[in-house]
């Protein structure tokens, strides 16, 4: 699995007042870390830097944080951002040793202790509660698992493959 240079953190949403700040939904476990970040792109979905630039200043206001970017001096040139993407260097970005970045998790085979391979990774979202990954199986639907370390005890972002021993009964939904 190819692993992108570039981790994704956040999407601008909107402009917010009229000195050029933008809103940005954080698409990161923890949006403090905004508050510290000095250097971004502004980027596509997937990452890849459209721009360079810095961030002045963050503050978060509710489930967004707000920012203002370096040259972004005024109402149109924020809006100007909207559906953008904010990224940074995946050298740059903090994580403990034994910690791994959701995008890494995409693509990954996943396979159950009882009944072998089950598919791939095509998705990770967050409910409140925890994290679900999705896993894609052919001509089945969906499979939902929670991302929880009783249910997926092994993560090897090297080898691309997720061991999980799923709840009784989980299958059967899906099935």
């Amino acid at each position: 699995m190819a692993v992108n240079q570039f981790i994704v953190i956040g999407k601008i949403t909107s402009a917010h007042g009229i000195r050029g700040e933008v809103k940005v939904y954080p698409l990161t476990d923890d949006p403090k870390r905004f508050l510290n970040m000095k250097d971004c792109h502004i980027a596509k979905e997937d990452g890849t830097p459209v721009s360079d630039t810095k961030v002045n200043n963050a503050r978060i206001d509710k489930a967004m944080v707000i920012v203002k970017l370096d040259g972004v001096d005024d109402r149109n040139a924020a809006e100007a951002l909207r559906d953008r993407y904010l990224s940074v260097d995946r050298a740059d970005a903090v994580k403990d040793d034994d910690s791994f970045f959701i995008v890494d998790m995409i693509g990954m085979t996943v396979i159950d202790d009882d009944l072998g391979e089950l598919g791939t990774i095509d998705d990770v979202f967050e409910t409140g509660a925890n994290f679900v990954i999705s896993v894609k199986r052919k001509g089945k639907k969906d499979l939902l698992i929670p991302f929880l370390k009783a249910v997926c005890y092994d993560t090897d972002i090297e080898s691309s493959v997720m061991k999980v021993k799923l709840p009784e009964g989980l299958i059967e939904i899906y099935d």
